[in-house]
């Protein structure tokens, strides 16, 4: 948060000239309470940013300025601003002793503030101010309680994790009405079976869950928005489905979870492929949800930018990666140059630049005769020549097996 400070002058009262600081105040508050306590300091750069930064910004603002105009800060003012925040730390179970912590890590970078700005003359001043702050602390570690207590002992986890159990039903083609009735949903005749799929993080346990339910949250809350109901999903922090009630204008739909892939790779930091199947009916959900997610796992693993996918998007792709006998011997054609790391760029560079070699060449820094000389030993090696259609194509379809599947083929047949 970058604000344009004004002059302090000299004898501006501590609390204004606190005020005047408190955007760069809110931002080491951040860093000293979250940012330090593990496992939340191990969590990606920006986790706590959107969420909670605003929150300490407006709250401390506030108090500021409620000892400079010499009232009481309530308690329901601290609910205002805390309880949202403890709701969503809450919801995604975060230990509740690691944000008391945090909570005061944050306080004591404050009166650690306070006090470097004072002058000598302004001790009385200075107590006023921590005694008022010491207050707010025990106001937020209230409400911050509270809150926990409040959705733990609330409908929110039941009503969740049934509707949880309802999409699992329909996802195994298993018996829904029961389900349906305790998750208080109606079920639709036909559903838009939506894959998510993110590449898994490499992190420690502990972060990776704390990063998982906080994506899970958000998801669901995206979800509900775009559908105007509980929507249904599966989603685990990195793969998952959601089922949502088909909509009668598929176009819309289609910019709606355009909008969606967007709006979730921004909040996760990270590419969301989406995978869509509109209109499946309920007993075909079992099967098309299995063929949604390989297919957004395939968006993925071919380096497409994030979005939102259907089947035609990556037709060939996905037929050419089904398990089998010829998938096997497609993989084998390009075994000879998997040890030439030089043949395989240039056949990739041929392969998406077609008949124009310079550029081809220049992709890869070569001269266009080496380029040409590298295509000539691609074909000696593989007994297909890159120049010819067929023999493209056929070495297309080898490289984006070997892309999905990378390792040396295992068959024992020879080109």
């Amino acid at each position: 948060m970058s604000v344009v400070l004004s002059p302090v002058t000299g004898d501006a009262p501590l609390v204004a000239r606190l005020l005047t600081r408190w955007p760069q105040i809110a931002e080491r508050m951040l860093a000293a309470g979250l940012g330090t306590t593990p496992p939340a300091a191990d969590l990606p750069e920006g986790h706590f940013t959107a969420e909670v930064l605003p929150a300490i910004y407006a709250c401390g603002r506030a108090v500021l300025q409620a000892i400079g105009e010499q009232r009481s800060f309530t308690k329901s003012e601290v609910a205002t601003f805390v309880a949202p925040v403890a709701e969503r730390h809450a919801e995604d179970r975060f230990p509740l002793p690691l944000l008391i912590e945090a909570i005061h890590g944050s306080a004591q970078s404050v009166l650690q503030e306070a006090a470097a700005l004072a002058s000598r003359d302004e001790l009385d001043d200075l107590v006023v101010i921590g005694s008022r702050l010491l207050d707010l602390l025990m106001q937020i570690n209230i409400t911050v309680v509270e809150t926990y207590t409040e959705v733990e002992q609330s409908i929110y986890n039941a009503e969740r994790e049934a509707r949880r159990a309802l999409c699992s039903a329909l996802l195994h083609g298993l018996p829904a009405e029961e389900l349906a009735a305790r998750a208080d949903t109606t079920l639709a005749e036909h559903y838009t079976v939506l894959a998510i799929h993110i590449r898994p993080d490499d992190q420690p346990s502990t972060v990776a869950t704390l990063v998982g339910r906080r994506r899970i949250r958000l998801l669901h809350r995206a979800l509900d928005a775009l559908a105007g109901t509980k929507a249904l999903a599966t989603f685990d922090g990195w793969t998952g489905i959601a089922l949502l009630p088909t909509g009668s204008d598929t176009e819309l739909d289609d910019a709606r979870y355009a909008g969606l892939a967007a709006e979730l790779t921004e909040h996760f930091g990270i590419p969301v492929f989406l995978a869509e199947y509109p209109a499946v009916p309920q007993d075909a959900i079992a099967q098309t949800a299995k063929e949604a997610t390989d297919l957004a796992e395939l968006a993925r693993l071919l380096g497409r930018p994030a979005g939102v996918y259907q089947l035609d998007d990556l037709l060939l792709e996905y037929q050419l990666t089904r398990p089998g006998t010829a998938r096997a011997r497609l993989a084998e054609r390009i075994a000879p140059i998997l040890d030439s790391p030089h043949l395989l760029d240039a056949l990739d560079a041929h392969l998406r630049h077609g008949s124009d070699r310079k550029a081809a060449a220049a992709e890869i820094h070569v001269h266009p005769n080496t380029f040409s000389y590298r295509l000539r030993r691609i074909a000696e090696l593989t007994g297909a020549d890159p120049t010819d259609p067929h023999d493209s194509r056929l070495l297309a379809a080898a490289l984006t097996i070997q892309r999905l599947y990378p390792g040396r083929p295992t068959g024992g047949g020879k080109p």
